[in-house]
């Protein structure tokens, strides 16, 4: 049987989502709670891969077992999770159902303050400087009109391909934060972090519209803005096909 188990973590305290060798990472805090849980090791695949110090708000990842879950797993395996780890649903799902290629749609945000908060010194990127918010959504509305976007790709980043259709991308102001929202079917590495530096760029006066067209056609990294900290980042959305919770066909 296959599952899909939602969750969501606050990122500081790891190095991204996906197990590596040398660092405590939310993949493997979480498939060893798990597999303590039930028992038998178990892997999961996730939607996507968070860098280091990003948070999520909405992730799904899925695994296998041979048998139905307790109705309780949920309960327990937040008391075996530490406080910055929360599990809020496991899900049954079709077969052959995958969190990570049945993703239609991944939606992040970035947020900044705009005065100096104690409590978002790990959860915002603190600008004092006052930013152009309609040039930056002039600019957020023209990321709709291309496709390639390795000038806001990791450098040697290995994919097959830098297309990703972005659906939406805009500033919003609340109260004392600026709210960056973008939602495409894909993002490439450290894309979202890479844009939004670009876009400050344009917010302060350093770059226009045309700057960043030039800069998308351009394809390269080296003209784009820098990447902005990961702890104003959050994935927020994971959205599938209804038929994958469809276990009934």
């Amino acid at each position: 049987m296959r599952f899909f188990l939602s969750l969501s973590y606050f990122g500081k305290a790891y190095h991204g989502w996906q197990r590596q060798p040398n660092a405590v990472t939310v993949q493997e805090v979480v498939e060893d709670a798990l597999s303590k849980l039930l028992r038998t090791p178990i892997e999961l695949v996730a939607a996507g891969r968070t860098d280091a110090g990003v948070h999520a708000r909405e992730l799904f990842a899925h695994f296998d077992m041979l048998e139905n879950v307790a109705d309780d797993l949920v309960a327990r395996l937040n008391n075996f999770l530490p406080d910055d780890i929360s599990v809020m649903a496991i899900i049954p799902v079709i077969g052959e159902a995958h969190a990570r290629f049945d993703a239609v749609e991944r939606t992040y945000e970035y947020r900044i303050t705009t005065v100096k908060d104690p409590f978002l010194k790990d959860m915002a990127l603190y600008l004092i400087k006052e930013l152009d918010l309609e040039a930056m959504n002039a600019a957020a509305e023209l990321l709709m009109q291309y496709e390639d976007f390795k000038c806001f790709s990791k450098s040697n980043s290995d994919v097959r391909t830098f297309h990703c259709q972005i659906k939406e991308a805009f500033w919003v102001r609340k109260g004392n934060q600026l709210i960056f929202t973008i939602t495409a079917d894909r993002f490439l590495r450290n894309m979202v972090r890479a844009v939004v530096g670009t876009l400050l760029e344009v917010g302060r006066g350093r770059l226009t519209t045309e700057d960043v067209k030039a800069i998308i056609k351009s394809r390269d990294r080296r003209k784009a803005g820098v990447s902005v900290p990961a702890k104003g980042l959050y994935l927020t959305r994971v959205r599938y096909p209804e038929s994958t919770f469809n276990i009934h066909g």
